[in-house]
């Protein structure tokens, strides 16, 4: 197996989430902006956008990342056949949190990993399911107000209070749904070399 510090491990992302979320691990890495259009293709279905742009980060980073492997992640939020955008102001984000009450929304996360020292590069999609409990205008306002989630698709932060809005989650990977599924980037650390734990 090879040792950790022999390769550097580089985050496609300047996402405080996700690097939150890689910490866990316990291991040394930098975070890269990978500077990637995040168009949507005419037709392009949700999970495929995901997949898709996952790829396009790692690739862009890679290119000055020399014997590294490097990790690119994108979340798609699918609703009715919709795609759930970031809302990035608090009317916006109150009205897709009330056309998401009561309903079933989807969040596609993909994840790839990139070994520049070979060119090979995995990727994995993880589908979890959010069902909100029926939510009150003024519990929707409160939340907004409290945790302003402006800058997270779905308009909730599920590792904070977020996670008071919802009936259930549906989800091979808890930590998919913050944005990088440690589960299937773990296995795809161990097979690229890495010692996990």
């Amino acid at each position: 197996m090879t040792n950790p510090t022999d390769v550097e491990l580089v985050l496609a992302s300047t996402s405080r989430y996700r690097r939150e979320v890689l910490a866990r691990l316990g291991l040394a890495f930098r975070s890269v902006a990978p500077g990637v259009d995040e168009s949507r293709r005419s037709g392009e279905p949700p999970a495929e956008l995901a997949a898709r742009l996952a790829l396009a980060k790692a690739r862009a980073v890679a290119v000055s990342c020399p014997n590294a492997l490097v990790i690119g992640s994108d979340q798609v939020a699918e609703f009715d056949g919709r795609i759930l955008g970031k809302p990035g102001t608090a009317d916006a984000a109150r009205a897709q949190l009330a056309a998401s009450s009561g309903q079933r929304v989807t969040f596609h996360t993909a994840l790839c990993l990139l070994d520049t020292r070979d060119g090979r590069s995995d990727i994995v999609v993880d589908a979890t399911h959010v069902v909100f409990r029926i939510l009150r205008a003024d519990e929707i306002a409160r939340y907004v107000d409290t945790e302003q989630p402006l800058d997270c698709a779905g308009s909730f932060k599920a590792e904070g209070l977020g996670i008071s809005l919802f009936e259930r989650i549906e989800s091979d990977d808890p930590t998919a749904l913050i944005g990088l599924p440690l589960i299937a980037l773990s296995r795809l650390l161990r097979h690229a070399g890495l010692r996990l734990p």
